[in-house]
């Protein structure tokens, strides 16, 4: 059941929690992510999977569960031998699985519709550079398909999600023009810059005058990078910020793990609430139980 109010409307009265990692709690349900397609292979081979991991997020006090089409596209199926129709049945259920998995509780549960970048087709860690030498048109052509059979499924919101370039962003919007959904802006970052290097007053502006976009923010990112931006945010949009960190950990591409200590510390999220945040949640290797102590840190703090 679709919620009530409108996600924008929501925000207005206050903090909603995000969901945490979605390929984490796949990975603790057992399930095989080795795959180029990674958690979006399970639209096909296990939906009750994605469906069961969305319900534990659920549980653990999230608001708002983001689908499980990170990565993916027609493309990437297409390498798999399948066809658009069926990826375009694939996508749409990533939206109903997650309206499933928030029909168990009374509460009402918002779903954002997954919309990775580029590079997390490619599968080879290049959403975390960027600048991958297309223009503007070519990735809003890339895109747009995508985006059009996503919004038809009828999502709360769009999550243009883990945007390493400007460029990107730029294609993003342009993408998502006319899809009758509004959207959130998210940026992967590090040290103050995307990930291309770009700057990030000149990143998030690119959303301040486009009334659709109902946030903008930071994803997959080290927890460290979040309150800064969270401040760029409000005062160079005026719009609510989202976000949602990794666990502090960092990824390897080429050996594929997780290295370094975990830095997520839920009870940061009412600083970043006090900030202007109204989205929060985690990104990779953030699981319910962290997802359960933020919102517990946010009830405590007033900020739900």
């Amino acid at each position: 059941m679709k919620p009530v109010r409108a996600l924008a409307d929501a925000l207005g009265a206050g903090v909603l929690v995000l969901d945490g990692g979605l390929s984490n709690q796949l990975g603790a349900q057992g399930c095989d992510l080795t795959d180029a397609l990674w958690s979006a292979r399970l639209l096909a081979d296990g939906p009750e999977q994605i469906e069961a991991a969305h319900a534990a997020y659920v549980r653990a006090g999230a608001r708002v569960l983001i689908t499980s089409s990170y990565q993916a596209t027609f493309e990437g199926f297409a390498r798999r031998g399948v066809d658009r129709a069926e990826a375009a049945r694939f996508l749409a259920r990533s939206v109903d699985l997650a309206r499933a998995a928030a029909g168990g509780v009374p509460e009402e549960v918002w779903v954002a519709a997954s919309v990775g970048p580029y590079g997390a087709m490619l599968a080879d860690g290049s959403e975390y550079r960027g600048r991958y030498g297309l223009s503007v048109r070519e990735l809003e052509a890339f895109h747009r398909p995508r985006i059009e059979v996503l919004a038809a499924a009828e999502p709360d919101v769009l999550a243009l999600e883990t945007v390493p370039d400007l460029v990107e962003a730029e294609a993003l919007l342009r993408a998502a023009e006319g899809c009758g959904v509004p959207l959130w802006l998210s940026y992967t970052v590090e040290g103050g810059r995307t990930r291309a290097g770009q700057d990030l007053e000149e990143a998030f502006a690119v959303a301040a005058g486009n009334d659709r976009v109902v946030a903008v923010g930071v994803n997959c990112c080290d927890p460290a990078d979040v309150g800064p931006a969270v401040e760029l945010v409000t005062a160079v949009t005026g719009k609510p910020a989202v976000v949602y960190p990794n666990s502090g950990e960092r990824w390897d591409a080429d050996a594929r793990d997780w290295h370094g200590a975990v830095a997520f510390e839920p009870a940061r999220a009412t600083g970043w609430a006090a900030a202007g945040a109204r989205l929060v949640g985690g990104c990779c290797r953030v699981g319910p139980a962290t997802i359960a102590a933020l919102a517990d840190s946010l009830t405590a703090a007033g900020g739900t």
